[in-house]
């Protein structure tokens, strides 16, 4: 059973979306969270992290979400967590949803999650497609694939969780690397229940030099 045994309704969606020298793609990715939210039509709160950029992210970012500018070096874990922090206004039945600035999601993206969130799991990982999987060689693509296939997969680009639960196992863990990965544990350990949803998914960018270390453009240079 979900710990939530008043009801599974939710009542709002937060999302935070980390950047780091993204403003050649922050407003897309804004433009679709914008368009998911509405077709969800529940009280709505977005905020970017803008972590240290030395461009225009936060100036381009402000125009469609609230922005905080962070100037430390956090992890993601705790730069997830800021986000988390400086959502305003959301009641404690509302779903928290985590995705990258260079990620666009398609405009059932929020309902995709409600579906399972209404079923009663706490936590959904969805998946991640590449959006241009032919600059990488047949072989980086074959051995992605193959991993995908293993199962268990986890993105913090398409990443759900109820906000009782996530309070209640204090966020995201303070790590550099994996903060998914890292935050599905505490879920389960808390007895939360967690959600593997192939069908929910996203298109992030297929690039192997990213922003944030440990992160999917490392795991495809890695295959490399």
């Amino acid at each position: 059973m979900p710990l939530h045994d008043v009801s599974t309704t939710i009542e709002a969606v937060g999302i935070v979306v980390p950047a780091r020298d993204e403003a050649a793609g922050i407003a897309r990715c804004l433009r679709a969270v914008r368009i998911a939210v509405a077709e969800a039509g529940l009280p709505a709160a977005v905020c970017v992290v803008a972590d240290r950029c030395r461009d225009e992210t936060a100036e381009i970012a402000a125009g469609y979400a609230d922005v905080v500018v962070n100037e430390r070096p956090l992890t993601m874990g705790e730069l997830r967590n800021t986000g988390v922090a400086a959502l305003r206004g959301l009641p404690a039945g509302a779903w928290l949803l985590s995705t990258d600035a260079d990620t666009v999601v398609p405009r059932t993206w929020v309902l995709d999650h409600l579906r399972y969130a209404h079923a009663g799991a706490d936590v959904v990982a969805g998946m991640a497609d590449l959006d241009d999987p032919t600059s990488l060689t047949p072989e980086v693509l074959g051995r992605y694939t193959r991993l995908l296939a293993v199962g268990g997969h986890a993105y913090a680009a398409n990443l759900g969780v109820r906000a009782a639960l996530f309070e209640r196992i204090g966020g995201f863990p303070a790590v550099a690397v994996g903060e998914e990965h890292a935050l599905l544990a505490r879920a389960r350990t808390a007895g939360g229940r967690v959600v593997h949803a192939a069908d929910v998914r996203v298109r992030t960018s297929a690039r192997t030099r990213g922003r944030a270390e440990g992160g999917l453009a490392d795991l495809l240079r890695g295959l490399a």
